[in-house]
């Protein structure tokens, strides 16, 4: 029996005991896949496809985010251990949440679905393709599990806010969903709103993606962090040489296109199968990182050891940043745009203060509280 008919099977001898939902007010949502899925009310039971999806919900969901989480999956403890280990701290529930495999390298168990009864399974947009192989939509139809696509990562203006108005209407959040999106739009508008009027001209920048886990130079095309470096009136270097949001650019590339801005990506790795056993070679910034920014100076210094950066102008000239990875996996994109911005361009963006900016967003939305180190400048005091 092949592997679709063997999960089929399985769903349909689960089929008989899974609860029946509770009747309200219906409504249906339309989803980053264009996909019109209709719900008889909020949602009570929710499989989350990707665990950095909690950095959306928490904002919905503020009071509790895990209050209807029944599974998640296991990437935010191996990529942003700092950030699991705080949602951990504010709601220890959260721990006894059992973990899923992933849709798209096979290790997601449709059977262990089926059997948590969930209303809903959100997933990225970037596993439809997995999904869309292994006729997972077919599959969960037929007990009545609801699928939803939601994203924050590979097309962030088209889809970042109609994920959280998706996610609004799901946790019947819909009016704290625009309070969100309104943050969003002005935040960003402060930086784009300027670069209108003004018209800089705007430095090359290489966006060096998560730096130091693997074979240089991962990077950035024409979304995601390539996307917010435009919107922050830089001109990105990987959009040139990649068709996709992400890829990788040859060492030899970066040289010669030498860029004028380098900024790298870290988190804190120390769960990541990537990381060396060695000790970690890549920048940790995010929450907390402010109290070891003298081990991230260090790292990024290595990191610029590195030949794709030799006698480059942005390494000449000191113009060496280092942002934290996960903003664009969730829908804080404002902050490195303001940051970025800031960098680019300091005379213009010289009163502006992207740490206070989201610290406020911190205090407005979300339950654990902001502790500085999301970005750095290399040998800043």
């Amino acid at each position: 029996m092949s592997i679709r008919n063997t999960a089929l099977a399985a769903l349909a001898g689960t089929v008989l005991f899974l609860p029946v939902a509770s009747f309200a007010d219906p409504f249906t949502v339309t989803d980053v896949a264009g996909r019109e899925v209709a719900f008889e009310g909020p949602v009570e039971r929710v499989i989350l496809g990707e665990g950095r999806l909690v950095y959306a919900l928490a904002a919905i969901e503020t009071e509790n985010p895990f209050a209807h989480v029944v599974a998640w999956r296991n990437d935010l403890n191996t990529t942003d251990l700092t950030g699991f280990n705080n949602y951990i701290a504010a709601f220890p529930e959260a721990a006894e949440i059992p973990f899923l495999g992933n849709l798209t390298d096979g290790t997601l168990q449709t059977e262990t679905v089926v059997d948590l009864a969930p209303d809903v399974m959100i997933l990225t947009i970037g596993s439809k393709a997995a999904a869309d192989e292994v006729k997972l939509e077919e599959m969960l139809d037929q007990v009545g599990v609801k699928l939803v696509y939601v994203d924050f990562r590979e097309h962030i203006l088209d889809n970042t806010e109609p994920s959280l108005r998706v996610l609004g209407q799901l946790f019947d959040k819909s009016e704290r969903a625009q309070e969100i999106i309104d943050f969003w739009d002005e935040q960003t508008a402060r930086v784009t709103d300027v670069l209108a009027r003004e018209n800089p001209e705007k430095p090359v920048v290489f966006m060096y993606r998560a730096a130091g886990l693997g074979d240089c130079c991962g990077s950035f095309g024409t979304d995601n962090y390539g996307k917010m470096v435009e919107l922050a009136g830089g001109i990105n270097l990987g959009a040139e040489f990649l068709p996709g949001y992400t890829g990788t650019i040859n060492p030899e590339q970066v040289i010669a296109s030498n860029p004028e801005i380098i900024v790298v990506t870290g988190s804190d790795w120390t769960n990541s199968p990537s990381t060396s056993a060695d000790g970690p070679s890549y920048v940790n910034v995010g929450p907390n990182a402010a109290s070891s920014a003298d081990q991230s100076n260090q790292a990024l210094s290595a990191l610029m050891e590195q030949p794709a950066f030799t006698d480059v102008k942005a390494v000449n000239d000191g113009k060496v940043y280092a942002i934290w990875h996960q903003f664009y996996a969730s829908p804080y994109q404002f902050a490195p745009i303001q940051q970025m911005a800031k960098w680019f361009h300091p005379e213009l963006f010289a009163d502006l203060d992207p740490e206070a900016t989201f610290r406020e967003f911190h205090e407005r939305f979300l339950p654990v509280p902001y502790e500085p180190g999301y970005w750095l400048a290399l040998n800043e005091e």
